[in-house]
Order: structure tokens, then C-alpha cells, then sequence
């Protein structure tokens, strides 16, 4: 049996206790050697994605058939002009059916695989003239990358306007889309524009009346999830019986304080009404924006209206009054996001044509732009920074003899192309903002330059 310790016992305890201690204490005090690593980690680069790019396709006109008013048939077939740039693999056309069009037109997607981990620059545009009875007029646009978000800033749902909405799902996953309309009385979301389905390698047309019935400046918001679409505004208008234009409108940019219209066609001598405006929307914020009007090539401005009163999610129209023939540049600076994009008109009467122009985003890496069939092409350059842009234009996708195009801090310079073609725009270190120009007497049209998607930037990965 164990007996209860005794005091030598206790005291050879606490002798041992205190030897620790002070071993532990004096551990503390010395500068032991330390070895430092640093976290395992691996540096690598996305696979890049199949570039998509998907065309509205064909100029659809409504009202033919006498037994369905609702009725949509094709009025025009587009002329297309796609590629990639040199050395890159080939692009790849696929298309997209419409279940809302009889027929079942379709429409032009292009698509090209990346190469050596680098996304292949593609590019494509098109064309269409409409002569008919009801509808008449010349539409080009720039076919564009799926987005999940996208503004449409035109039009009008208006008597004797007949716009449509033209959604495009190039890829193989069904999107589900919103349309919100900004009006004279706001922001609404019509229950004709909510939930959308879009199929797969499918076309949606959504009559813009539908969403915005008597809206005459009418902005709409293209919200998708699930798959990023493409959206378009097909508008066409009929004075008293009289059709007097259409157009093709692709999204113009996204909502930011500073918008720059690259180019847009008065064509009309200084003593007619030019009936051209400049379409602005604040949509979240009130604001105050300026809006000058340049000649392309110019330094002084040809019209500016400073401090304009922007109410929030309300549309303002902007009316330039005359301007003499020519081309011009815009630029929107404002305390708020805005959105903007300019209307011009050939005429008020038989014969006249209309286009809309909108807004253009920064170049900042080499691209690729296709220039459509059209009269008289042209290429605006509009230089946002301080310093000059020496910029390099090669004609034939970049396979071609290059020229240099210098383009002045805060300035802007235009360059004659040939339709149907390619080119290659590199702003050489620098930024530029461009857009694409078609002008005659019996039709204008524009559109601006899609930039190149950037190279996936580099990511690290460390273990958990």
C-alpha cells in the first residue's frame, strides 16, 4: 500500500520542477537558427475561350401578312464580311434559327479556336439595303461578342415606328432574358420583357411597342443570365404611308462618365435641318452632363451644350439643330454614369434614310476590325489621352503594307477603307476609341470598333 509522500519526496519534486523552468527560461533567451519558405505556389494562364461573335441576320419586316399583322418575314437578306487575323486559325461559321420569323431565316455566327494558349482575334460585320413598299433604307452593324449585360439606346415606340428587339444566343446554353425599359416616366420592367428564354443556337424578336408603347426616346437594358446574348434594334420608320429609313443598332457602351461617339454622317447642306440628336440617360443617378460636337479632324467645336440637367432613369434628347455636311465626333462628360448615342437623318421624305451611332469603348490592345459593304467607308479615330497615338493600320487582317496613322492628344483623324475588308489596328501602347462610317445621299449607317478581348491574365494557385 502507498503511503501519503514525504517531505524529501516534496522537495526532490519541486528541485525538478524548478530545473525545467529554468531550462524553458533560458530556451526563451537564445537566438535559435530559423529556416523561412514561402507559401508553395504555380503561375499559370488561363486556357483561353473559342472566340463567338454572332450577326443579327436579316432585315425583318411586320404587318405583310393581311391575316397576321404580328407577322414577321424576312425583307432583306445581310451581306457578310468575316475573318480572322493573319497567321490565326480560320473562322468558322455556324448559325442561329428565329422561332418568331416564318421561314425560319438564319442568322450568321462566326466562331475561331485559340492557338498556342493565345485567343484568336476575329472580327465581322454586315449589310443590308431594304427596298419595298414598307420598308426602305441601308443598315450596317458590327457582328459582337454575347454579353450578359448591353444598352440599347435608339429608336421609338412611337406611331409609325416599327422596331424590333433582336436577341441572339450563339452558344449551347439557354439564356434567360430581362428587358428594362427607361422612360418618360423612369425605370419599368414590363412583364412582355421579363423572363425571356432564349434557346440554344436560337433568335428571340421582341416587337420594341411590346415594352415600350409612345415611348419616343425609349433606352432598354438587356439583362440575361444563365448565357450571355447578343442584342440588336432593328427601327424603321413610316411618315404618312411613307417609309423613310431604317437601321441596325448594336449596343452602345456600357454606362460611364465619360462616352465618346467616334463618328456619326450629316449629310445636307447648312441651310437644311440636319434632324439630328444626341440621346442621353443617367440610369441610376441624377446628373449634370456637357456634350460637345466636334468636327472629325478638328480641334474647335462645333456645337457644345454644358450642364445639362440628367433626371435619373429618364431619357433626354438633345437636339443638334443644323450642322453643315460633314462628320463629327461627340463627347459626353458627366458627374454620373451615362449612356449615349447620336441620331442623324438623310431627310424628313421619300427616299431618306436614318442611322444610329453609338458609343465606342477603349482600344488599348491590337485589333481586329471588319469593315462591311457599304458607300464610302471610313474610320474614325478619336484619341481620349494627352499624348499623341502613332498608331498602325494594316490593311488585309494584318497581312498587308502598314501605315501610320498619328492621331493628336485629344484629337481625332479619319481614314478611307474599302468595304468588304479587313484590317488590323494597333494603337501602339497607347488608347483610341473607333467607329465605322458608311455616308451617301441615299444611306448612312455606322458602327463602332469591337475591341480584342485581352489575353487571360495570369493567376496563381496555392494549395489550401
Amino acid at each position: 500500500m502507498t503511503g501519503a509522500p514525504t517531505p524529501v519526496r516534496r522537495a526532490a519534486g519541486a528541485v525538478a520542477g524548478l530545473a525545467v523552468a529554468a531550462v524553458v527560461a533560458a530556451g526563451a533567451l537564445v537566438d535559435w537558427p530559423t529556416a523561412e519558405r514561402d507559401p508553395l505556389s504555380l503561375t499559370t494562364r488561363p486556357q483561353p475561350a473559342t472566340s463567338v461573335l454572332a450577326c443579327s441576320g436579316p432585315i425583318l419586316a411586320a404587318g405583310r401578312d393581311a391575316e397576321d399583322a404580328a407577322a414577321l418575314e424576312v425583307a432583306a437578306a445581310p451581306d457578310v464580311v468575316t475573318g480572322t487575323a493573319a497567321g490565326s486559325p480560320e473562322a468558322v461559321d455556324g448559325e442561329t434559327t428565329s422561332v418568331d420569323v416564318s421561314g425560319e431565316p438564319t442568322a450568321r455566327s462566326v466562331t475561331a479556336e485559340p492557338i498556342d494558349r493565345v485567343r484568336t482575334d476575329l472580327a465581322a460585320a454586315q449589310s443590308a439595303v431594304a427596298d419595298a413598299d414598307d420598308l426602305v433604307g441601308f443598315a450596317a452593324s458590327s457582328c459582337a461578342p454575347p454579353a450578359m449585360e448591353s444598352w440599347l439606346v435608339g429608336g421609338s415606340g412611337a406611331t409609325g415606328a416599327a422596331d424590333l428587339i433582336v436577341l441572339t444566343n450563339p452558344g449551347q446554353v439557354a439564356a434567360q432574358v430581362d428587358l428594362t425599359v427607361f422612360g418618360a416616366t423612369g425605370r419599368v420592367t414590363p412583364d412582355a420583357g421579363a423572363g425571356l428564354l432564349v434557346p440554344a443556337g436560337q433568335q428571340r424578336v421582341i416587337p420594341l411597342a411590346s415594352v415600350a408603347l409612345a415611348e419616343s426616346n425609349p433606352v432598354v437594358l438587356v439583362s440575361s443570365t444563365q448565357a450571355p446574348v447578343d442584342a440588336v434594334l432593328q427601327t424603321s420608320l413610316t411618315r404618312t404611308l411613307v417609309p423613310v429609313g431604317l437601321d441596325v443598332v448594336g449596343a452602345t457602351g456600357l454606362p460611364t462618365t465619360s462616352q465618346t461617339v467616334p463618328a456619326f454622317s450629316v449629310v445636307g447642306g447648312s441651310d437644311e435641318p440636319s434632324d439630328t440628336s444626341v440621346r442621353l440617360l443617367a440610369p441610376s443617378d441624377a446628373t449634370t452632363a456637357t456634350v460637345t460636337i466636334t468636327p472629325l479632324g478638328g480641334r474647335s467645336a462645333a456645337a457644345s451644350f454644358p450642364d445639362l440637367a440628367l433626371e435619373a432613369g429618364v431619357p433626354a434628347e438633345v437636339d443638334l439643330e443644323s450642322l453643315p455636311e460633314g462628320r463629327y465626333r461627340v463627347e459626353v462628360a458627366a458627374d454620373a454614369p451615362v449612356v449615349t448615342a447620336v441620331h442623324a437623318a438623310t431627310g424628313a421624305g421619300a427616299g431618306s434614310d436614318f442611322a444610329w451611332y453609338g458609343s465606342a469603348d477603349d482600344i488599348s490592345v491590337p485589333t481586329l476590325l471588319a469593315v462591311a459593304e457599304g458607300p464610302e467607308p471610313q474610320l474614325a479615330l478619336v484619341n481620349p489621352g494627352d499624348d499623341e497615338v502613332a498608331a498602325v493600320l494594316t490593311d488585309g487582317a494584318g497581312g498587308g503594307d502598314p501605315r501610320e496613322v498619328r492621331v493628336p492628344g485629344g484629337g481625332s483623324v479619319s481614314v478611307d477603307l474599302r468595304a468588304g475588308e479587313l484590317y488590323h489596328l494597333d494603337p501602339a501602347g497607347g488608347t483610341l476609341r473607333a467607329g465605322v462610317t458608311f455616308t451617301s445621299p441615299q444611306g448612312i449607317a455606322g458602327y463602332a470598333v469591337v475591341p480584342a478581348d485581352a489575353a487571360a491574365a495570369p493567376i496563381e494557385v496555392r494549395p489550401r
